[in-house]
């Protein structure tokens, strides 16, 4: 019975959620293999084809220095910028819940904070969601 639990808690993955703009998230952490992070079932490396964006993903483990974490992600929605960015906020999460601790050292760095800011809708009679048609005098 002891062997079955211990074998349950080394397969034990954290999940978080992480949003910005129309991209979402879904990130499971696993601990004690080594540093392995695939998005929709490919490398990061391949996913996110600059460095400045593989930098914002891996940004929470390097602040932390987790060297050795199995992360898989599934993202939909938005830009690669955004995506990257929820990306690192679903990570971040996953840490804290694993770690209650990392959380005084993410959070004033910025990492667990949702960017809610989204596209404002258009209204009627604009053009956009604030660019009026042009004005004529006569």
């Amino acid at each position: 019975m002891i062997t079955s639990s211990l074998k349950k808690k080394e397969n034990m993955y954290y999940e978080g959620i992480g949003r910005r703009k129309e991209a979402l998230a879904r990130v499971r952490v696993t601990f004690g293999k080594k540093l392995l992070i695939t998005i929709n079932d490919r490398s990061y490396k391949d996913f996110f084809n600059t460095e400045d964006l593989r930098h914002t993903v891996t940004d929470p483990l390097v602040v932390t220095k987790i060297p050795d974490a199995e992360i898989t992600v599934k993202v939909k929605g938005g830009g690669i910028r955004a995506q990257a960015e929820a990306v690192r906020l679903g990570i971040a999460r996953a840490l804290i819940k694993n770690d209650p601790s990392l959380r005084s050292i993410l959070k004033p760095i910025g990492f667990l904070k949702r960017d809610a800011r989204i596209v404002e809708r258009k209204k009627f009679g604009l053009k956009k969601a604030r660019r009026a048609p042009q004005w004529s005098k006569r």
